[in-house]
């Protein structure tokens, strides 16, 4: 079966174990199956506005078992890479979980139409207005590094795809003219970050798009499964230039003797 290739297993959230507030079918037996056969696994989201914390709630909500160790968000490996630059100050736009964890790792988060910083972060903010993005233009202007948690122009709600960190950054990027380092999938920092929580070994990135989960895998040279519970369908995959090593229906595959979907 799947399962026996690999030693750690990078989950996507949102399209792969649970839609909404839905649990996916077969998802919490997988990951429980994965834990008895003693492997391990991390739970990696592109969306910075969560903390480590309140992910974990969300999938026990969902009926998996999740401790926020296992959580790797792109808001926590945006703020060890700056921190471990030595960066002081950060203009941030952004919510909770990327501000809580650049403090977390003793980054002074500043904002406000005369708020000065070493660098410019912009992840996924529902509050952020003109003013916000305007003195961040200004600073990257000035000279300050941009940085991006994520560069997803769009997020999946009940009424549809509303504006993601991608777009916000988007705002700076074509104010500005500057190319911005990106943290999140499909950029490596993120899953070699979750690969390293999980303890290393042969890893294998689980998601349902073909544009983050499985280019991302691509990018670093690991495996991944697509499954055809979120976004991405068969027939794209079987079109695109970003061929997953596996596609299944469900993550019921993962352990199936016979490895098929």
């Amino acid at each position: 079966m799947i399962a026996d290739r690999y030693d750690a297993f990078l989950f996507d959230l949102d399209g792969v174990l649970y839609r909404g507030d839905e649990p996916i079918p077969e998802a919490a037996e997988a990951v429980e199956g994965l834990r008895r056969a003693g492997k391990r696994v991390a739970f990696v989201t592109n969306n910075s506005s969560r903390t480590p914390a309140s992910v974990a709630a969300k999938l026990a909500g969902v009926g998996i078992r999740a401790d926020q160790s296992e959580v790797v968000t792109s808001a926590l490996v945006t703020a060890d890479l700056l921190s471990a630059r030595g960066v002081g100050a950060a203009f941030v736009i952004g919510e909770v979980g990327i501000r809580a964890a650049l403090q977390d790792a003793g980054i002074l988060v500043v904002d406000g139409e005369g708020a000065d910083a070493d660098v410019v972060v912009i992840g996924l903010d529902r509050g952020t207005d003109y003013a916000a993005l305007a003195r961040a233009s200004l600073l990257v202007e000035r000279g300050a590094p941009l940085v991006a948690t994520n560069p997803d122009a769009s997020y999946p709600a009940p009424e549809g795809a509303l504006p993601g960190a991608g777009a916000l950054l988007a705002v700076v990027v074509t104010t500005t003219g500057a190319v911005p380092e990106i943290v999140g999938k499909p950029h490596p920092p993120l899953l070699r970050a979750a690969l390293e929580r999980a303890g290393g070994g042969r890893a294998l990135v689980i998601g349902d798009r073909l544009d983050t989960d499985v280019a991302g895998a691509g990018a670093v040279g690991w495996d991944s499964l697509l499954v055809l519970t979120g976004i991405s369908t068969r027939e794209e995959a079987e079109a695109s230039e970003r061929r997953p090593t596996y596609v299944a229906d469900d993550l019921s595959a993962l352990l199936r003797t016979d490895g098929t979907g």
